[in-house]
């Protein structure tokens, strides 16, 4: 009878960057391998966010990797063209899932919004 049981909470970030996706056509190759304008433009409306709760969060770019930070907690997730796919969207969510399942949270997107679930 001591179970406790929690849902999880689901907060909005923000709205997804609509011009990402443009930096994935053939004319605008960066020739990086890895698309680094698209995942660059995708995150950067994440780049600096107050929670409701106070804690900080971030999500960019540094090489290779995605580092994402919830409050004192930082996660981060690689980049892999081998492994994953050629293509940047899923080697994107890849290092996403990645990076916030060492957080312990799940980052979504859903009609242009991006989501926090904790």
């Amino acid at each position: 009878m001591g179970d406790s049981f929690t849902l999880p909470m689901k907060t909005k970030l923000c709205d997804e960057n609509p011009l990402a996706a443009d930096l994935l056509k053939p004319a605008k190759n960066d020739r990086s391998g890895i698309g680094v304008h698209y995942v660059d433009a995708w995150l950067k409306p994440m780049k600096n966010l107050l929670l409701a709760d106070g804690a900080k969060f971030a999500a960019k770019r540094r090489g290779l990797k995605v580092n994402i930070t919830v409050g004192d907690k930082k996660g981060d997730g690689l980049m892999r063209r081998l492994d994953v796919s050629r293509d940047p969207v899923v080697m994107l969510r890849a290092a996403i899932d990645e990076a916030t399942g060492k957080l312990g949270v799940k980052l979504t997107a859903e009609g242009g919004q991006i989501f926090l679930e904790r």
